[in-house]
C-alpha cells in the first residue's frame, strides 16, 4: 500500500514523501512539491508494480544503449561464429549514432528517424547502401533489444518492432554462364593467391558462402568420405557439405601446416583465415565479368542443381534454408523437372 507523509523545511514550506510497500518487492518512494502529484506517482508505480512493469522501466532510465551493446557483445555475441564481426560491425553504428542515448528514451520514432539516415548513408566503398543491408543493421540491434526484454530486464519490449523493415527487392539469382565459368575457373588457377581456385571451385560445387569455407578447420574434413562438417553457419545449426570429383580431389591436395588448424590459413597469420577478396576481384577483371560477387557463386551451385533436376526441397538442404523461401527463386530453372514428373504422373495415370 502506499503512503504519503507531509514534511517540512528549514524554510517552512511543505513537501510530500510517497512510499510503497508491497510484499514481495523493495520499497519505492520519491518526493513531491503537491499532493496531486504524489498520489499520482504513488498510483501509477503501484500499478506498474503489480503488473510487472515498474522495474523494467527503472532499469531503461539507468542504462544507455551503449552500456547494452556492450553486455550483449561480451555476453552474447562470443557464441555467434563467424558472423559476429557483421553483428560487430553493425552495432558499432548503432552506438556511434545513438550510443549515449537512455534506453527508456530509444523510441520507434528515434530508431525509424536512423533507420532513413543510415539507407541514405554510403558504403565504405562509396557506393549506395542497398536495402537489404539496412534490414540487416535493424536485425542486429534487434536482437539485442530481444535479449535486453527477454533475460536481463533492461527493457519492457522491443521498440525495434514497431519499426518498419525496407522492402526489398526480389532476391537476386545472378549465375555464371558455362563459358564465364571456364573463364573464372581459368583466371583463378592462375592467380597469385594459391588458395582462390580451391575455394571458387568448392563454392561452386557446394553452394558453401565465404565465411564457411575460410572459417573451415581439418577437423571438419572427412576425406574417407567426402564430407565437410560446418559446426556453425548462419542461421546456427550444423550442415553438411558434400565433396565430390574435382572438389574433393583439390582438398587431398592441399597443404596441411602444424602451425594452424584452418585449411585456408593466412600466408604470413597462420592463426588468422586466408584473403581472397583482391584476388577474387582480379580474377573477375581478367575472365571480363561484370556484376558478380562472391557470394553469386552459391547462386550459381544452386542454379546448376536446379538444372541438373534437383527439387527445391533438396537445393534448401544443401544450401542450408529452413524454408522454401529463399529457393523460389531458382524455381524457373527447374521447370524441365517439373514437366518431367508430371508427365510421369499422368502417364501413370492415363496411360
Amino acid at each position: 500500500m502506499a503512503t504519503i507523509t507531509p514534511r517540512k523545511r528549514k524554510n517552512g514550506q511543505t513537501h510530500y514523501r510517497a512510499e510503497i510497500r508491497l510484499r514481495g518487492y523493495p520499497p519505492q518512494s520519491a518526493t513531491f512539491e503537491r499532493r496531486t502529484d504524489a498520489r499520482r506517482w504513488a498510483h501509477q508505480t503501484e500499478t506498474g508494480i503489480r503488473e510487472g512493469r515498474y522495474f523494467k522501466t527503472v532499469e531503461a532510465s539507468k542504462h544507455t544503449l551503449t552500456e547494452l551493446i556492450d553486455r550483449y557483445k561480451h555476453d552474447v555475441m562470443p557464441g555467434k561464429g563467424p558472423w559476429q564481426e557483421h553483428q560487430a560491425t553493425c552495432l558499432e553504428w548503432w552506438k556511434r549514432e545513438l550510443g549515449a542515448y537512455r534506453l527508456s528514451d530509444v523510441t520507434p520514432i528515434l530508431l525509424a528517424e536512423y533507420r532513413d539516415r543510415l539507407s541514405r548513408t554510403p558504403t565504405r566503398q562509396g557506393t549506395e547502401r542497398s536495402r537489404a543491408s539496412v534490414n540487416r543493421y535493424l536485425a542486429s540491434l534487434s536482437h539485442v533489444f530481444t535479449i535486453a526484454v527477454s533475460e536481463w530486464g533492461w527493457l519492457d519490449d522491443n521498440a525495434l518492432r514497431k519499426v518498419r523493415r525496407l522492402t526489398e527487392p526480389r532476391g537476386r539469382a545472378r549465375f555464371l554462364s558455362d563459358d564465364e565459368r571456364k573463364r573464372l575457373l581459368e583466371a583463378c588457377k592462375h592467380s597469385r593467391n594459391p588458395h582462390l581456385y580451391p575455394i571458387v571451385v568448392i563454392a561452386l560445387s557446394t553452394g558453401a558462402r565465404k565465411n564457411e569455407l575460410l572459417s573451415l578447420r581439418w577437423k571438419d574434413v572427412d576425406l574417407k568420405r567426402g564430407a565437410i562438417t560446418l559446426e556453425r553457419t548462419k542461421n546456427g545449426e550444423r550442415r553438411a557439405l558434400a565433396l565430390a570429383g574435382h572438389a574433393l580431389a583439390l582438398v587431398r591436395e592441399l597443404p596441411r601446416r602444424i602451425d594452424t588448424p584452418l585449411v585456408f590459413p593466412s600466408p604470413r597469420r597462420p592463426q588468422c583465415a586466408a584473403d581472397v577478396r583482391e584476388a577474387f576481384e582480379r580474377a573477375l577483371e581478367v575472365a571480363a565479368i561484370e556484376d558478380f560477387r562472391f557470394h553469386d557463386l552459391r547462386h550459381s551451385a544452386a542454379s546448376y542443381l536446379a538444372m541438373n533436376g534437383a527439387t527445391l526441397a533438396e537445393i534448401a538442404e544443401i544450401l542450408g534454408h529452413k524454408t522454401l523461401q529463399m529457393v523460389k527463386r531458382y524455381s524457373h530453372l527447374s521447370q524441365a523437372h517439373t514437366s518431367r514428373v508430371v508427365a510421369s504422373m499422368n502417364a501413370k495415370l492415363f496411360g
